[in-house]
């Protein structure tokens, strides 16, 4: 029998489930008005926002009642809903977003909205699940969806490129996430993670548990964009909408980290050894240094943020390999951090790209503040953030990682980090340098857009709280670990 305390604690995502089915009806059956185009388009936009927005305000809301239910599948409150919040404001933004560039590019169907619904549910079920096949359901929800809005403008042969590679891709990687799975059920006999969890002590000292983590953890290593798996990535970004660029750079990956939390919970509460360490060490040290030096080397914006994307996932990756609490809070607030400042970075980049994918280019960037000086201001504040420039956000969620590093005696680690975000101020702020102190040699014609300006500020206005307030946010990370 349902118990109805069970469908309040769930309700974040019964309102993105039900918001599905609601965006399905309005799309079949609302009237075409008089100019040939769907009442749909005008509506579902402001329809999702709405939605996104109420699941992500009662997350916060109802964080503090941490505990599980539907025979311990699902966990809600503490940290499960502030990955809700991350991945529904992400999602409103984009939305937000979405309302002019799709018109632009002639790909305002009804369907791209509610891709999008679904794939905020599919990293809900990740972020919640406390069990291994709830987070295989969640994660073939969002791949699925994410695999369809890369190629949405099927006019573009890059886009076409990007939906196939990213389909093939993902595909192999979820073969490797499957088989982990089959190995980790065979050896610790339940695909429960609170069991699991329980036993990890011993199931450690099984090979085929240890191989079984270790697929997962590869599968995952494609997800979250980590080299040596990252292969995809800049095709994806550069072909994809630059809207759904973001929020694979963020949503995703941010989905993708909760689940390997939730796998190796055991090791972050400090009860058992992280045997996976050198694993993750590896992974982390070579996607902060590939990501960062080829980064260098970008002419489009979307590529150089591709590959700094691929540096941050090694940055995340350094929490992991600390395995503790320190670490997990680091990577909740980094996440958090990274969502909003690259969401408002690609947001940007939206606005400028002209028809026909014009502006893309880093050089064109330049003299932007005197032709427009708030977008460039926002622009130079997300690109601060991003580099780790004190008093950011994008500082503090790297300083927490590093110090969780040093914590655990891979201060070496935390050093190679250091050495990479130096590397990377360079390609972050040669786009600040080329906005203020250089003048344009072509016309730059923008997209005026009411709707993309106000999503851009919002972020900043968020990067800009969890500069001030890093502390308390952190806190309330860590109450809940």
């Amino acid at each position: 029998m349902i118990n109805p305390e069970e469908i309040l604690q769930i309700l974040p995502l019964i309102i993105i489930g039900t918001g599905i089915l609601v965006s399905l009806v309005l799309e079949m059956y609302l009237p075409t008005g008089q100019a040939g185009s769907k009442q749909s388009e005008k509506v579902l936009p402001w329809f999702s926002i709405i939605m996104f927005l109420s699941a992500g305000i009662y997350s916060l809301l109802s964080i503090g009642d941490a505990k599980t239910a539907f025979n311990n599948m699902i966990s809600v409150g503490g940290n499960t809903h502030i990955f809700y919040f991350i991945f529904s404001a992400g999602a409103a933004l984009v939305s937000l977003l979405s309302i002019d560039y799709i018109k632009k590019y002639g790909i305002n169907h009804g369907e791209y909205y509610i891709l999008i619904q679904s794939s905020v549910l599919g990293m809900m079920l990740m972020a919640g699940a406390k069990d291994l096949l709830v987070i295989f359901l969640g994660l073939e929800l969002m791949s699925v969806c994410f695999y369809v809005l890369a190629g949405l403008n099927r006019k573009k042969i890059s886009a076409n490129e990007a939906s196939l590679k990213y389909f093939l891709l993902g595909a192999f990687a979820t073969g490797f996430i499957v088989y982990g799975i089959a190995l980790i059920y065979g050896s610790a006999q339940t695909t429960s993670l609170e069991i699991i969890t329980s036993k990890f002590g011993d199931l450690t000292h099984n090979l085929l548990f240890i191989v079984g983590v270790l697929l997962f953890l590869v599968g995952f290593s494609f997800k979250i964009a980590a080299f040596p798996f990252h292969m995809w990535v800049p095709d994806v970004y550069q072909g994809s909408p630059t809207t759904i660029a973001g929020l694979f750079s963020t949503g995703g990956k941010a989905a993708a980290f909760s689940s390997i939390i939730i796998v190796l919970l055991a090791i972050f509460t400090n009860s058992e050894q992280n045997v996976f360490a050198p694993y993750l060490s590896v992974v982390a040290t070579l996607s902060m240094l590939f990501g960062s030096i080829v980064a260098i080397a970008q002419e489009d914006i979307k590529r150089m943020l591709a590959y700094s994307s691929i540096a941050h996932a090694g940055y995340l990756t350094i929490g992991l390999a600390a395995g503790n609490q320190d670490g997990v809070a680091g990577i909740i607030f980094y996440l958090a951090a990274y969502t909003f400042m690259n969401l408002g970075a690609f947001g940007i980049i939206a606005m400028i790209e002209g028809e026909e994918e014009s502006n893309l280019t880093i050089s064109s960037y330049a003299g932007l503040s005197s032709r427009k000086p708030l977008l460039a201001a926002l622009l130079a504040l997300f690109m601060f953030s991003l580099a780790g420039i004190p008093p950011f956000a994008g500082f503090f969620g790297k300083y927490y990682i590093f110090i969780a590093a040093i914590k655990s005696d891979l201060t070496w680690l935390a050093i190679v980090g250091v050495f990479s975000s130096a590397i990377s101020v360079y390609f972050y702020l040669r786009i600040v340098v080329l906005m203020y102190f250089k003048e344009s040699s072509t016309e730059l014609t923008l997209f005026e857009t009411k709707t993309g300006l106000l999503a851009v500020m919002l972020a900043s206005l968020i990067v800009i709280l969890l500069g001030i307030f890093p502390g308390s946010i952190l806190q309330l990370i860590t109450s809940f670990i």
